[in-house]
């Protein structure tokens, strides 16, 4: 987060919970209002970060598109500029996503580095797609674990602590 309201320029970061990513199946484990307070919690440990946690998803219909929720935003806060923060790893699939070519040409994204994915090589297939895309690389350590890998760890009763907020 730091990587983004420091040297990224930006402002806030906005953490969205959803409640159902479109990409997954249901999860049994918690509910999206107990993601959200689980999140508020973790962001309430750093107030030197500048993130707000958000839950504007958890009130709309699905299905939870990002798009959609880009534009709620836009639509309650019309005098904000609002950026997709991802990691590499969804630039795999990017192009998949429901109407990319506007979050890209309307809104950007800034894309962090994630172990195993070559980051220029997406960006420069989606960059051939149309060069007026709005696509920033985040200068970051590598994210060597994902968040489903935290989760498994923490079911399994494994010490998740180095990676949790």
């Amino acid at each position: 987060m730091e990587r983004l309201t420091g040297e990224g320029g930006f402002d806030w970061v906005y953490l969205i919970v959803s409640p159902q990513n479109p990409f997954k199946s249901a999860e049994n484990n918690l509910t999206g209002r107990d993601r959200y307070e689980a999140a508020v919690q973790a962001v309430c440990r750093h107030p030197e970060l500048r993130v707000w946690v958000d839950d504007i998803e958890l009130g709309m219909e699905p299905p939870h598109y990002t798009i959609r929720t880009l534009d709620a935003l836009r639509e309650r806060e019309p005098e904000c500029e609002f950026t997709l923060v991802i990691g590499a790893d969804n630039l795999v699939r990017f192009a998949s996503w429901k109407e990319h070519s506007r979050i890209l040409l309307e809104y950007g994204i800034a894309v962090f580095p994630r172990e195993g994915f070559d980051m220029d090589f997406y960006i420069g297939q989606l960059m051939q797609e149309n060069p007026e895309y709005r696509i920033r690389k985040v200068e970051a350590p590598l994210v060597t674990i994902s968040s489903t890998e935290i989760r498994d760890g923490l079911a399994e009763g494994r010490d998740m602590s180095d990676w949790l907020m």
